[in-house]
């Protein structure tokens, strides 16, 4: 067993902070406690540098730093955000536990197969808080408590088995333990500091003096007893917000903090084995605007043409999304959802680097957050004989819709309006010929005919329809070969019967 510890010391300042690109110029910023006599819970490198400290009064702050952005401590979204986490942990391993206030408990031991190694592993964990916006600390051990206290003590090492455990264990302070702090202060009056000179006590005095229940934690810590902790199950929807550290009102500036819970939800996609296919975007705006109140958030939600979860494509579509959005007042926190998924199915590698590669989907999912959910429509075959009504546009991209119209696509595409639209010739030698191009309204043929012969090679083919809806024909289609030798669809009409030598005769079609 090898567990993994990811603990997230200055949680209360990073559930704000996070949001802020690292390298934007921002006033100091520090998270206070609230009430009568506020006190300083965390502060930024900006207003460490000012003098600002933690359990410091807050007028005390102020003073050293005039221009510093407070915000008070938000116990539940800290609870939220380490929630979050556990849920993005679940990529690696199923067995993630929270450790509240402040840590991720994992087992990786099964994993290390699957990523490459230990040291690979290791390295996806902490890029991954990093791209959270999480200052993380990671420490590994054979138990869940071992490596929380090693975490907790923002040691640097890397317990992976039984025998070192002890040792490493033994300079860490009792401080650290979830016991009772009058215990701790008892024993560190009697000299007993750390926890290998209480491991060295007389077990059974040890016991009477300061319960089982210290000993048994000392034991759990070792792994000389087993640790049960009760599993983190992800919820069944992901949705993630983020308090910004102070309002925004560029939409340009939101793309960063969007990117923070793109992460989130590809993490917990991947632990899920699904992929998003309909996403929503709220954005919550500032209490107060002038003499308003109460400005409804901004809601922004769309679809995607197939299910998705790569944070790169998700994180474009986004922007493009972001980019048509005119914000009524500025904003004070985001929240995204995913509002469908769907199992995601893997794909076969190939040789090349570019085998499996689709670029159709992302560019279809940029183009309708860029232009409109209306802008891009697919075309897809209709249950209809008149060719110029074989077939249907359509505006919504369902996954199963824009696979079909990207596979099935067996029958010519008219333009609804001048010009013609492209088509698939159909392959299938039980049907008959169907032209490349399909003119968008057939094209009278008397004075062509009059100049040079047409060749016919194929036909007639009736198509005999529509007298339901008073668009009723009646044709006789011939594949032909025209003067210049191109090859083409024709039509004889008949509506007024097929009488030798009558009929006009029609183009509808291009074959090359």
């Amino acid at each position: 067993m090898l567990c993994a510890c990811l603990i997230l010391p200055s949680l209360p300042l990073d559930v704000f902070a996070r949001a802020r690109p690292p390298d934007a110029e921002a006033r100091p910023f520090a998270v206070a406690t609230g009430g009568h006599y506020p006190r300083i819970v965390a502060a930024d490198a900006a207003a460490c540098a000012a003098g600002v400290r933690a359990g410091q009064l807050v007028s005390a702050a102020l003073a050293l730093a005039p221009g510093l952005v407070l915000r008070d401590r938000d116990p539940v979204a800290e609870a939220a955000a380490l929630a979050a986490v556990a849920g993005w942990a679940t990529q690696f391993t199923p067995a993630v536990s929270l450790a509240p206030p402040d840590a991720v408990l994992a087992e990786i031991g099964a994993s290390l197969r699957l990523f490459g190694g230990l040291p690979k592993l290791v390295a996806r964990l902490t890029q991954g808080a990093a791209d959270l916006g999480y200052a993380a600390r990671l420490a590994l051990a054979p138990t869940p408590l071992a490596a929380l206290l090693f975490a907790r003590a923002d040691r640097a090492v890397t317990v992976t088995d039984a025998p070192g455990l002890a040792r490493a264990l033994a300079p860490l302070p009792l401080a650290l333990l979830d016991a009772d702090p009058a215990l701790v202060a008892t024993l560190a009056a009697a000299g007993v500091t750390t926890f290998g000179q209480a491991c060295a006590l007389p077990r059974d005095g040890l016991a009477r003096r300061a319960g089982a229940g210290f000993v048994a934690l000392l034991d759990r810590a070792r792994g000389l007893v087993p640790d049960p902790r009760p599993p983190f199950v992800p919820p069944p929807r992901y949705v993630g917000t983020l308090a910004l550290p102070a309002p925004v009102a560029n939409v340009e500036a939101l793309a960063f903090a969007v990117n923070r819970l793109v992460h989130e939800l590809a993490g917990w996609l991947l632990g899920r084995g699904l992929g998003v296919i309909e996403l929503s975007l709220s954005l919550a705006h500032e209490r107060y605007v002038g003499v308003k109140t109460g400005v409804a958030a901004t809601g922004v939600r769309f679809a995607l043409a197939s299910p998705a979860r790569e944070p790169a494509h998700l994180s474009a579509v986004l922007r493009e999304r972001l980019a048509r959005v005119a914000l009524p007042a500025a904003v004070e926190s985001i929240a995204l959802a995913s509002e469908a998924t769907a199992p995601l199915a893997g794909r076969n590698l190939g040789l090349l680097p570019e085998d499996g590669e689709d670029a159709t989907v992302p560019l279809l999912d940029r183009l309708r957050a860029r232009l409109g959910e209306d802008a891009v429509t697919r075309v897809a075959p209709h249950a209809e004989h008149r060719p110029e009504r074989a077939w249907r546009e359509h505006a919504e991209l369902s996954p199963a819709a824009a696979r079909e119209s990207r596979v099935r696509l067996d029958f010519p595409a008219p333009a609804p309006s001048g010009g013609a639209k492209r088509g698939k010739v159909e392959s299938d030698p039980t049907f008959s010929p169907r032209p490349l191009w399909l003119l968008a309204e057939p094209e009278p043929l008397g004075h062509h005919l009059e100049r040079a012969p047409w060749v016919l090679q194929d036909g007639p083919e009736r198509i005999e329809s529509g007298w339901w809806d008073g668009r009723d024909v009646r044709r006789d289609y011939f594949v032909a070969v025209t003067p210049r030798g191109e090859t083409v669809w024709i039509y004889r009409d008949g509506r007024c019967g097929f009488g030798e030598g009558d009929g006009e005769w029609f183009l509808h079609g291009v074959f090359a």
